[in-house]
């Protein structure tokens, strides 16, 4: 069972969450929204080959390339 890290796009936490299966809903230990965004984690990140897999075609940025509005 993988532990997935979360932004809230309510409250903007972060969190990590142990899931058991792809249809598991995950919500905010914070606030308790649903509308929360997948990271990508840092084991992941250690384990790409090439720096294009890493940052993506825009360069990325902070902990979700800003795309989760939480500025990190």
């Amino acid at each position: 069972m993988p532990i997935y890290e979360y932004a809230c796009m309510e409250c903007e936490s972060h969190f990590e969450e142990l899931v058991r299966g792809s249809e598991q809903a995950v919500t905010c230990p914070e606030c308790g929204a649903a509308k929360v965004l997948k990271q990508f984690s840092t084991f992941a990140v250690h384990g790409a080959t090439t720096k294009a897999s890493v940052s993506g075609p825009s360069g990325g940025g902070g902990c979700c390339g800003g795309s989760c509005g939480c500025g990190h």
